[in-house]
């Protein structure tokens, strides 16, 4: 478990954290969150994030479902290993050790942004475990967080910068980070004071810039990720948001490339659709559970 020092901020009631070791010296401790009882849903959050994105969401599901709710390799509370790749084959690499390692079957995948992709990647990866993917907001198009505001161009720019990057991702001001993070919602207002707090303190644990950074140069390879959906053999549902920073195009492109997958846009919303409309998420997973 995360040390007194670096232990979460924020409690969801009825969630009780736990580690997954290393198999490894390239590999790091990973965290994740479990509460409920039923069968095994995952829960794959988004980029400069944690497992505790999926504060108001777990308690929705947790009645009908097993909820694990991981911190992807170097975030939130999971291990920071120097030198590790943060390209998506390595992140996927740890959401397919949660589920090999604690012998998930049966699995309902659920990822946002960055985690969308992985859900669906790891779902190629893993026919034989997985029933569901529900894919929130892929983060799968040029440009990504860069589309949020002329704010978040600036710092993704000057964090991907040559020679200054790495002096930039460790600067982290209370106000931009909460601008930022504003600009992926529709209503401001789901963005709670304490949320952004947990997040900074995050960003202060040592080796974690450096994590920051190959997160954002890792876009690439989410992109490229994409050539992997069609491989997904289990049922699909792509849930956007109105306001996402994707594209119409964007959408359509991947509507185009899984023509058998459900699709559902969230009327008014943006990019962090767990934070401002946990309800629809809610709703949608419930139904089949």
């Amino acid at each position: 478990m995360p040390s007194q020092e670096t232990r979460p901020t924020i409690h969801i009631p009825g969630t009780a954290g736990h580690e997954i070791p290393p198999r490894g010296t390239r590999e790091g401790t990973l965290r994740y969150l479990k509460a409920g009882t039923g069968a095994p849903l995952v829960l794959l959050h988004t980029v400069r994030t944690q497992a505790e994105h999926f504060r108001s969401l777990i308690p929705l599901i947790s009645d009908r479902y097993t909820v694990y709710a991981l911190d992807l390799p170097g975030m939130g509370y999971s291990e920071i290993v120097p030198g590790a790749s943060y390209d998506e084959p390595a992140m996927r690499a740890g959401v397919e050790r949660l589920l090999t390692e604690l012998d998930l079957q049966d699995v309902t995948l659920v990822g946002e942004s960055m985690g969308a992709v992985l859900a669906l990647t790891t779902a190629a990866d893993l026919p034989e475990r997985v029933r569901r993917v529900v894919a929130v907001n892929t983060y799968d198009f040029r440009g990504g967080i860069a589309r949020s505001s002329l704010l978040a161009r600036l710092v993704v720019g000057g964090v991907l910068a040559p020679g200054v990057g790495p002096v930039v991702a460790g600067v982290e001001p209370k106000p931009a980070l909460r601008k930022i993070l504003q600009g992926g919602l529709g209503d401001k207002a789901a963005l709670h004071e304490d949320y952004v707090d947990e997040l900074l303190r995050v960003g202060s644990r040592p080796g974690y810039p450096a994590v920051a950074r190959a997160v954002y140069q890792a876009l690439p390879s989410l992109i490229a990720a994409r050539s992997r959906y069609p491989e997904v053999k289990a049922p699909i549902h792509l849930v956007y948001g109105e306001k996402d920073w994707s594209r119409p195009s964007d959408r359509r492109a991947n509507k185009e490339l899984l023509p058998t997958a459900d699709f559902t846009q969230v009327r008014g919303a943006g990019h962090f659709i767990a934070l401002e409309r946990p309800d629809v998420l809610a709703d949608l997973l419930n139904a089949r559970a």
